[in-house]
Parts: C-alpha cells; sequence; structure tokens
C-alpha cells in the first residue's frame, strides 16, 4: 500500500510563501516553525446491544512559533492560506528582540520510524466495525449470565504532521492510533460493579480486533468486576505494599516523570531540581523515557519540534543523570533537545512531554516479594490520581488491589488510596522484580492544558511505609 506524506502546501500557500514568512516573524529570534497538522479520528461506541455513537472527525491547522529566551510567541489557524500566515506575523513576532541573535540549529534527521504509518481508520468498513463490536457483546454476554450491560468502542485516528524551518528544511510523520475499550457492568446479590479493560498503540487495527484479542480482553474486564463486587473494605494506615507490573507504572510517571521534564527543573519549581548526580533512588533503581518502541502508545518517530525520539536515562541505580528536554529549555540549559518536544495539536505550542517511561527491572522474582510480605497490600491497577510538581506529593486510587497477610494474597480489598511524595516513595523500595511489563496502551497525560499519548511501566516493586488511605481498623 503506498502512503501519500501530508503535504500542506496548494494554490493557498506555496512553500516558498510560507518560508520567506517564517523569517520574517522569526528575525531577531533564537528559534522557531511553523507545525501543519492534519487529523482524522472515528470513535464508534456499541452499548445495550447497539450502535449507541458513531463520528467521524477531521482537522486542520497550522501554528507558527517564535521563540526568544524564555519568551515564546505562538499563533495560529485552521486556514492554511498565506493570508492566515500573514496575519500570524505581528503576534509572533512580539517574542523577538531588537539585538542580531544565533539562530538554532535545525534537528538532525533520522530514517527510523517507530510504527506503519497506514491509516487504520481506512482499514476497515464501519459495517464491518459493528459487526466485531457485535461479536464483541455477544461474547461478552455470554461469559456470565449475570452481566447487565457491555459496552465496547473501538477508536482509531491518524495524525499527519510537517515541521517547517525558516531555513527550509522539514520533517514530518504519519502517526497512527487505535485503542479497544471493554466495560462492563455485573450484578450479584444486588450488588453491581464495574469492570473495565482497554488495550491500544501506534498499530494496525486488525492486529487488536482478532478474537483471540477481543475476547482476552473481554474475559479480563469480567474478572476485574468480579474482583470488584466481592472486595472489600480497604485498611487504613501505614503499611508495605507490593506493586504489580505493568500499568502500576502510572504511579512512576506521575510522582518522578512530570518532575523530571525540564522546564520544571530550569525554573527551579520541579521537586528534584538541583539535584543532578545526586542520590534521588533506592540502589538499583534505573527509569528511562523512550520514545522509540515500536507500536507503542507513547512512541514518536520525530517530536513535534522535528527532534528524533531517543532513549533517555533519567535515573542510573538511584541517582539522577538526566532530565526530558524540548529545543527551547535544553537550549536555556546549555544541553541538547532528548526529543520530548510535544504538543497536543497544531493549536499549541510544544513543551517537555514524557513518551514511555518505565523502570528498568530487576533480579527479583515476583513471588518473593509477597513472601516476604507480611502485613499490607498487593496493588495491580490504578485509576485517577493527583500530584503536586512542587514537592512530588501524590493520592492515587487503586483500582484492584489485595490485602496480604503473612506472604499470602487474600481478599480484594476497594476504597485504597496511596499517599505519599515521589522522593520518599523511591528511597522505600526495597525490592524490584524481574517482570517488566508496558500498560497496555491506553495512557494519556495533561499539563497545562495539553493532553498526549503516553506509556508506562514498571516490573513489580516493594515499597516499605506508604501511607494507605482506607477504612480504618
Amino acid at each position: 500500500m503506498k502512503i501519500c506524506e501530508f503535504d500542506p502546501f496548494g494554490k493557498n500557500l506555496t512553500r516558498e510563501d510560507a518560508v520567506k514568512s517564517l523569517k520574517l516573524a522569526t528575525k531577531n529570534s533564537d528559534d522557531g516553525e511553523i507545525f501543519f497538522e492534519q487529523r482524522q479520528t472515528e470513535t464508534i461506541t456499541f452499548d445495550d446491544s447497539r450502535v449507541k455513537s458513531a463520528n467521524f472527525d477531521t482537522s486542520e491547522g497550522m501554528g507558527m512559533r517564535s521563540v526568544c529566551g524564555e519568551i515564546t510567541g505562538y499563533a495560529h489557524s485552521t486556514d492554511l492560506s498565506f493570508s492566515a500566515l500573514s496575519k500570524m506575523i505581528p503576534i509572533v513576532q512580539k517574542a523577538s528582540q531588537e539585538k542580531i541573535r544565533l539562530f538554532a540549529d535545525a534537528p538532525e534527521k533520522t530514517t527510523k520510524t517507530m510504527y506503519d504509518p497506514s491509516n487504520p481508520i481506512s482499514e476497515l468498513t464501519f459495517a464491518k466495525k459493528v459487526k466485531i463490536l457485535q461479536e464483541v457483546d455477544d461474547f461478552t454476554r455470554s461469559l456470565d449470565p449475570n452481566i447487565k450491560q457491555v459496552t465496547a468502542t473501538i477508536s482509531s485516528s491518524n495524525q499527519k504532521v510537517f515541521i517547517l524551518r525558516p531555513d527550509g528544511s522539514s520533517s514530518s510523520d504519519i502517526r497512527p492510533m487505535v485503542r479497544l475499550n471493554i466495560s462492563i457492568l455485573l450484578e450479584s446479590n444486588g450488588q453491581r460493579e464495574n469492570g473495565y479493560t482497554g488495550i491500544g498503540g501506534r498499530d494496525n487495527l486488525l492486529s487488536f480486533l482478532k478474537p483471540e484479542v477481543w475476547q482476552n480482553a473481554a474475559s479480563e474486564a469480567l474478572r476485574i468486576a468480579r474482583v470488584n463486587i466481592h472486595a472489600k473494605p480497604a485498611p487504613a494506615g501505614v503499611m508495605d505494599l507490593v506493586l504489580g507490573p505493568g500499568w502500576p507504572g502510572i504511579l512512576l510517571h506521575e510522582a518522578i516523570g512530570h518532575g523530571l521534564e525540564a522546564d520544571f527543573n530550569r525554573k527551579k519549581t520541579s521537586a528534584f531540581s538541583d539535584l543532578m548526580g545526586k542520590m534521588i533512588a533506592a540502589p538499583g533503581v534505573t527509569v528511562f523515557d523512550d520514545g522509540t518502541i515500536p507500536n507503542r502508545r507513547g512512541s514518536i518517530t520525530i517530536d513535534d519540534e522535528g527532534t528524533p525520539s531517543q532513549k533517555t536515562k533519567l535515573i542510573d541505580n538511584g541517582v539522577l543523570v538526566g532530565y526530558m528536554h524540548d529545543r527551547q529549555n535544553s537550549r536555556l540549559m546549555g544541553l541538547q533537545s532528548t526529543g520530548n518536544g510535544r504538543r497536543q495539536s497544531y493549536a499549541h505550542a510544544p513543551m517537555p512531554r514524557m513518551t514511555n517511561t518505565y523502570m528498568q527491572a530487576g533480579n527479583e522474582e515476583p513471588k518473593n516479594l509477597i513472601h516476604d510480605l507480611k502485613d499490607g497490600l498487593y496493588a495491580v491497577g490504578f485509576g485517577g490520581g493527583q500530584v503536586d510538581i512542587t514537592n512530588g506529593k501524590f493520592v492515587f486510587s487503586c483500582t484492584e488491589a489485595y490485602r496480604v497477610r503473612n506472604g499470602k494474597i487474600e481478599e480484594a480489598v476497594n476504597g485504597a488510596t496511596l499517599i505519599g511524595d515521589g522522593a520518599s516513595a523511591l528511597q522505600k523500595i526495597k525490592a524490584i522484580g524481574n517482570d517488566l511489563q508496558l500498560d497496555p496502551g491506553i495512557g494519556n497525560c495533561g499539563k497545562a492544558g495539553q493532553w498526549v499519548p503516553v506509556g508506562v511501566g514498571q516490573p513489580s516493586l516493594y515499597i516499605s511505609g506508604l501511607t494507605i488511605g482506607g477504612v480504618s481498623n
């Protein structure tokens, strides 16, 4: 299948006029670009044994940016025309200074690609997708007569970006994204509980719609609902806990990930500011941000400034060794961009953001971590949470957790929340499992009003003395 590159130029805007306008807008600036974007999104939701909603959206636009020191001038438009670009120039020029400045070099080119650029929306007809959703609904309901409701959603998107610089150089990327969600409502003895599972990534849609894949996802949603319906109120207090592998890495993402983004550290508003080269975690803790893992939700061939993505070591055996940089903050800190300049869309300026953030596996067998836990919790799934970047304090809710007594996993508990701060939690890691897993491909990250897809991961972890919110004994 031949893939067509996104070409934003035509009779209303030529490449030559775009370069000329950008040169004028970024005169006496440090950096700048025009970010062109075209996006298609399709979402089909099957609920109550019928199609509940079906949406298909397209969007197109461009954003022009000029960067001078810490100041950014930004303007955007849905009109890809020379007229619209001309109106942006005086707005963007406000970031310029009168004196001549040394303009930043363009990012290096890359020939790698992290995903197949085929459009997942066009892989199957609408009718075929509805048929599969009907099969998902029928199969899921057949698993248990106590299932009262099934909701299944197929989401696909295709984002094309083109980044133009004042010297005329450019870079582009075509980014697919797919996701399958299955949610069920289970009733038992008058009590109702939900079970949910989601899978996705930057891959072709068919890879997630194979019967063995969605049947496994449906069974997992039912398993979680059954766990929740029999769960007891969680205990409260300070106790040890073991975190399961994979999705619990969201705790790592929030508790320390944002604190290692360059802008917070340059401005010294992070709990980890001025700690480069210092021991900030327990020995054995090594953390990476890696945008180069093929087909992962947080992966990008290039970031939204045109810099190739890379694998960046953030913590090495407990020592802070790196931050995640975009072009502006790396220049101001005298370092190189790590390919973490990301934006939600053409309507937003880029900033340092995570891609796939995970902790490296250790040497311990996961069963040994449970065996060493005499009285605590085994937390497998997490929901929403809140983090204060300035001090690293966090509160996270557990969606699946179990009481552990004398090294044995016992009853499931609900209502458990983890309370602490990232710096202390890192220091309290006592053992690291050898079972690194990445999340199922459903993560989104919010920062300064912008949302971008991300990935997380970790091995099983034994953490001592963390505060658990629940029901007092």
